[in-house]
């Protein structure tokens, strides 16, 4: 066991970070040896346009759960590099629809591939079979359970509760 191990939830926030950082970089990689330009932070709003022709940016934000101003940015970036556009809805002028653009759609071809290739190769690593889905079953628990937690008020409350001291006679 080393020495973040034996520290158990206390450092879980840095070993999640760590393995994020590790796997996205790893993912990275593998686009780059595949030679294709794609940012993993681009992967959510790829996956849904890619299962539907065009989202609000609202129907973004809702979906991969971020603010909207964080949502714009993204969208922002992937317009810049002419992968999405945006057009104003028939039904509501106030709502910008987002697709991918043709350009987007062919680097969409190109990466398809590679994410059937990281979802067989994950499920690999983590061991396969119903192992492999254990370690997403409690991930989704944990983000319901820190949903639905206010964390700093309990360990405030922890902090500031009274010692129970009981005399032993």
């Amino acid at each position: 066991m080393n020495y973040y191990q034996s520290l158990g939830y206390l450092v879980l926030g840095s070993r999640l970070k760590r393995l994020s950082e590790v796997f996205l970089s790893e993912i990275n990689k593998a686009y780059r040896a595949e030679g294709i330009v794609f940012e993993t932070t681009w992967f959510p709003v790829f996956y849904l346009l890619s299962e539907n022709n065009s989202l609000s940016i609202q129907e973004l934000c809702e979906q991969i759960e971020v603010t909207h101003p964080a949502a714009s940015q993204l969208i922002s970036n992937l317009k810049s590099k002419g992968l999405v556009a945006a057009t104003t809805s028939k039904e509501d002028a106030r709502k910008q629809l987002i697709k991918l653009t043709p350009e987007g759609k062919k680097l969409l071809k190109k990466i398809l591939p590679v994410w059937d290739a990281i979802r067989e190769t994950m499920e690999e690593v983590a061991g396969g079979g119903s192992e492999s889905h254990a370690i997403l079953n409690t991930l989704t628990t944990l983000e319901e359970a820190f949903k639905s937690t206010n964390i700093v008020k309990s360990i405030t409350e922890k902090i500031h509760q009274p010692i129970n001291t009981t005399v032993h006679e």
